[in-house]
């Protein structure tokens, strides 16, 4: 029987062992991999091909999970992603989510569950924890009016930085000269993030950057 290929990524070291004891003591399933944090994952996850990443969502000293996990999904979509949060909160899932994760469990319920959520989405389910599953019904039946547009947590770290110039009012020039970039590098990072965001013009995207705080500083 073949087993269940997992990538482990999380920024504790005494987490990840943790859990490559208690998944590899499963006859179904074998840990190949590890990273502290996504750039790392990035680089590893060709080389070992996972059929599930555990997939840590907050890491403050490398690149977060939900960036990551978008990537992931975006350019090897046989992975199933499964989201370990410490944060039972409904926009925390509703991310996890939009970035393509196939799974969201708290790192308070680790165990027995941990292991069944990864045979449900290897098994091509999603799988979500007992109050996940609760504030998705209410979202859908009872729904709230609050808007949950975080495509811009799923921009990578360069085209946050450069939409942030833009919006400020930096040319591609200006912006190509602080970043040791060229301008036409610029304008095609440009271009992508307007697509990502869905945003037509620089209004839309001076309007957007308001919203989010980013002209604050």
């Amino acid at each position: 029987m073949s087993k269940i290929r997992i990538f482990l990524v999380d920024d504790h070291a005494v987490v990840r062992d943790g859990l490559q004891m208690l998944l590899n003591a499963q006859k179904d399933m074998i840990v190949i991999g590890e990273a502290a944090e996504g750039n790392e994952a990035l680089l590893k996850i060709p080389q070992t091909n996972p059929d599930v990443v555990i997939m840590d969502l907050s890491m403050p000293n490398g690149r977060d999970g939900l960036p990551t996990t978008s990537e992931i999904i975006q350019n090897y979509p046989h992975i199933k992603v499964l989201i370990l949060s410490m944060h039972d909160d409904q926009q925390s899932l509703f991310r996890a989510l939009k970035a393509g994760a196939s799974g969201f469990l708290l790192k308070s319920s680790l165990g027995q569950e941990l292991i069944d959520a990864i045979r449900q989405v290897y098994s091509g389910q999603a799988y979500l924890h007992p109050t996940a599953q609760k504030k998705v019904i209410e979202h859908v039946f009872h729904d709230s009016g609050e808007e949950y547009d975080d495509s811009f947590d799923l921009l990578s770290e360069r085209e946050k930085e450069i939409f942030s110039l833009v919006a400020k009012g930096y040319t591609n020039k200006e912006i190509g000269e602080l970043l040791n970039i060229s301008p036409r590098t610029v304008e095609t990072h440009k271009a992508k993030t307007m697509e990502k965001l869905n945003l037509s013009t620089r209004r839309d995207l001076v309007q957007f950057a308001l919203k989010r705080g980013l002209l604050d500083n």
